[in-house]
């Protein structure tokens, strides 16, 4: 396959300015979404995600009495330390009895029973509701570039709106995104449409995922992908370019246009390059008893690898989604936890009932 020539030299001349534009916003919005961290410990890392922040077709509908709460994900150095000073300050944002046994019972449930990550959710904030996640920067790093849990790794694979990066973790996490490219490609066919790779994408977190099983709304993906293809274009362009330079795939005139068809390499040599650029965890999945090293000489089929790769995902989203469910439980409380889940079953139950025609 070749992607050389004038339209790759086209799409290279634009790379530089690809990594990172999607997080670029009014100053004002920033502000707005970055005004509850005032009232929180210093953070390293922080940003806002979620259908509170990037409008999704038929939010208004599901949520017509209410808007949707806003989420983030907060980076600190030291999670048992922020936590503790974080009950000092706001212990109503705490279940009553973990924020009893102080910074240190937080960070051992978040770690220990979960996934790195300490939630506290339904925080009232002037007129909205904000949940917000606490993981440490070590743990945080380590899966983007592994894909240990492929949770906090998962959401960085969409768009978010980036708040605090003292760690400069957005050029980290361009290890995370690279890699989310290379394994949409070996589970999509030899043709696809740019919203089809988006979608893989987006749907990588959610294989495995037990929350799907029954409280999660089934066109979430859907709905994320056509409320921000723009953002998904931006924030995939540069590996896209990289990989039509590189000969794997090959990238339409109309790139851009989410309808436009993309063709890949199926042969064996570009499977193999796609296998080497996905993370460690996965291929540790892949290949349990190979050396990492030698593990790309193992698959020579599309086929093969597409099996390989969902089986691993699946395994590393089931394990870290429970993790996290049996940590929000004990970190909410029952009436936090059954009030959460209620809400996230009605709209499951909306998303899946047939609707009415006009």
């Amino acid at each position: 396959m070749h992607a050389r020539g004038s339209l790759v030299s086209h799409f290279q001349v634009q790379r530089s300015r690809a990594f990172g534009s999607c997080h670029a916003m009014a100053t004002d919005v920033k502000e707005a979404l970055a005004a509850p961290l005032q009232d929180l410990p210093a953070v390293d890392f922080a940003f806002a995600y979620g259908s509170g922040v990037f409008q999704q077709p038929g939010n208004l509908i599901l949520s017509r009495n209410e808007a949707p709460m806003v989420d983030y994900i907060l980076g600190v150095q030291m999670p048992t330390r922020w936590h503790s000073e974080n009950i000092e300050r706001n212990p109503h944002h705490y279940n009553s009895w973990l924020s009893w046994f102080g910074g240190k019972g937080v960070s051992y449930v978040a770690e220990k029973v979960g996934a790195g990550v300490h939630f506290n959710a339904f925080v009232p904030w002037k007129d909205k509701m904000i949940k917000y996640g606490v993981i440490g920067m070590g743990d945080l790093a380590e899966d983007l570039l592994t894909w240990k849990s492929l949770y906090i790794s998962g959401r960085l694979q969409k768009p978010v709106r980036f708040l605090v990066d003292n760690w400069d973790m957005a050029k980290v996490n361009q290890v995370n995104l690279h890699a989310a490219a290379s394994t949409a490609l070996l589970l999509l066919p030899s043709q696809f449409s740019e919203e089809d790779f988006y979608a893989k994408i987006c749907g990588l977190s959610y294989m495995g995922d037990i929350r799907m099983l029954f409280a999660e709304d089934k066109n979430k993906v859907q709905r994320i992908v056509k409320g921000s293809s723009k953002h998904f274009h931006r924030l995939y362009r540069a590996p896209l370019f990289h990989m039509a330079a590189e000969g794997i795939l090959e990238l339409p005139r109309t790139f851009g246009d989410v309808r436009s068809l993309i063709k890949r390499d199926c042969s064996p040599y570009a499977t193999k390059s796609l296998v080497r650029s996905l993370p460690e965890t996965i291929l540790q999945k892949m290949f349990p008893y190979v050396r990492i090293r030698h593990n790309s000489e193992l698959l020579l089929s599309s086929g093969e690898a597409s099996e390989h790769v969902q089986r691993a995902i699946r395994s590393i989203v089931r394990s870290s989604s429970t993790k996290q469910m049996l940590s929000g439980l004990l970190a909410a409380g029952a009436l936090n936890s059954l009030q959460y889940v209620w809400k996230k079953t009605m709209k499951a139950l909306r998303s899946r009932a047939p609707r009415k025609s006009d």
